[in-house]
Order: structure tokens, then sequence, then C-alpha cells
């Protein structure tokens, strides 16, 4: 069974771009256009990871993240931020809206496959053990 990572991404080149490469990949994606679409996703059928834009038009994606950290069933999924806003003053309130770790933009998949695969191994034993962050 394919794990399944939802891409929450506004501007259709990349949201086709990273599902496409994911699909590649050998994992499932599904794509989620706004906020709205996102929390519909992520109530409808919670995935293993989420790709999360931060800028999504005039909403600031890390609702989304924040949300999810005060989720019982949501709060141990990883989210990555996948944003164009990685200067420093930005990493601080990015992570600690509940992401996990930042991959900018343009996307270096190499670094993306390490991130989702260090995540998605860690998921399962952080759940159980209680990790929030990475070590």
């Amino acid at each position: 069974m394919k794990r399944r990572i939802l891409v929450v991404e506004d501007n259709p080149l990349n949201s086709e771009l990273l599902g496409d490469w994911l699909e590649m990949e050998g994992y499932e994606a599904v794509i989620a256009s706004n906020l709205k679409a996102g929390f519909a996703a992520l109530e409808s059928n919670a995935p293993q990871a989420v790709l999360l834009d931060i800028q999504l038009g005039s909403e600031d994606g890390l609702t989304l993240a924040s949300w999810m950290r005060e989720q019982p069933g949501l709060c141990q999924i990883p989210v990555i931020a996948v944003t164009a806003q990685a200067m420093v003053s930005e990493q601080e309130r990015i992570v600690n809206s509940g992401c996990k770790c930042i991959v900018s933009k343009p996307v270096d998949f190499k670094v993306l496959r390490q991130e989702l695969e260090f995540w998605l191994g860690r998921a399962g034993a952080d759940a159980v053990k209680g990790v929030a962050s990475r070590e």
C-alpha cells in the first residue's frame, strides 16, 4: 500500500511537479490547492505526511499546521514546509507552528526525499514515544 502524501500548494505548476515527483517515488499524492481543500483532505482520509506551502495566495498555510498540532488524530503527522520564505526570521515561526522541517523553493528533490524518509520512518516510533522534534 502506497503512503499517502497531502500536498497543499496553490501554484498549479508546483503542485503538479510535486505530485508527479511523489508518484515517481512510489507515494500516492493528494493535491489541495487551498486551505479549505487541505482541511477537507485531512478530515476525510488522513495522509502519512503533508507538504505545505506557507503562502497560499492571501492565506497563511501555517494555519493548517497549527490546527493539526491541536488535533489528537493528526498531531503526529509530519508537516514539511515547502516554501520560498526560508529566511532565518521566518524559520522559527514555521517550526513553532508545527512544521517538522523546511524545504526551500525551488525544491531540491534529494533534500525532500531525505526529509520524507526521515519523518516517515520516525512517525510510528514517535507516536509511541511522544517525541515531537528531530534529534
